[in-house]
């Protein structure tokens, strides 16, 4: 006799609100941070003339459009409204990703042709290196919440956050390895990896809805943090 089979648990309605809450908190902290990334970044790009930095604060200002569609959607206090809502924030995410890509490749290539030469900018670095320190830390706690929940649109959305992570590597060792060596070519050829790597993530998110949902193991009580219950052939929570 075939053994029955069990559906996975999902979390309860108040294990569900504690994560969608912990997830607002996330979002919040996210736009904040951006805000004023962009601002510093678009100022010390625009007075070092540096066209990394300034692609750098356009990021964070997608950055801000992709966590402010999953502050929209998690403002819904009703988990069947949030639910709805969840191809939509997908759609938005999916077009930061793309618009970001494009930016930054068209930015890259300038740069690889000769479209200037870049000051040196020690706030640029500053900030740089202060965004590599958070951002992980963002996107992974983001992350956690959005597998537990079953969200896509907030696993979508930590990974939009860890894309920042990367450009802000990237803009450190270009504006690093500028400043000492002079080699402005760095940062532009690795930016153009990053921009693949953009439209992959873009394309995962508008394929995403509904791809996500939380498992736990039959004898589980409730959904732990790093569960990931992504169906065959999703890849919303890899």
């Amino acid at each position: 006799m075939a053994a029955e089979t069990v559906p996975p648990l999902r979390p309860s309605p108040a294990r569900r609100e504690v994560l969608a809450r912990r997830i607002r908190l996330l979002v919040a902290a996210t736009i904040a941070y951006n805000v004023v990334e962009a601002a510093v970044a678009l100022t010390a790009g625009t007075l070092a003339s540096s066209a990394a930095l300034i692609g750098f604060g356009l990021d964070s200002i997608v950055e801000v459009s992709s966590a402010a569609a999953v502050a929209w959607q998690f403002s819904a206090r009703d988990h069947a409204v949030r639910e709805a809502r969840e191809r939509a924030a997908l759609r938005v995410i999916a077009v930061s990703f793309f618009a970001l890509a494009a930016y930054v490749s068209v930015d890259a290539v300038r740069a690889l042709v000769g479209g200037g030469e870049a000051e040196h900018s020690v706030p640029g670095i500053v900030l740089a290196a202060l965004s590599l320190a958070v951002m992980p830390f963002l996107s992974a706690a983001q992350r956690r919440a959005g597998r537990a929940l079953g969200s896509a649109s907030a696993v979508a959305d930590s990974r939009q956050t860890m894309l920042c992570t990367y450009l802000s590597a990237v803009l450190l060792v270009g504006l690093v390895l500028n400043a000492a060596l002079g080699w402005s070519w760095a940062d532009p050829a690795a930016a153009l990896a990053i921009a693949a790597l953009a439209v992959k993530e873009g394309r995962d998110a508008w394929r995403g809805e509904g791809c996500c949902a939380p498992a736990a193991s039959p004898l589980a009580p409730d959904v732990g943090e790093e569960a990931c219950g992504c169906r065959p052939g999703c890849e919303c929570c890899g």
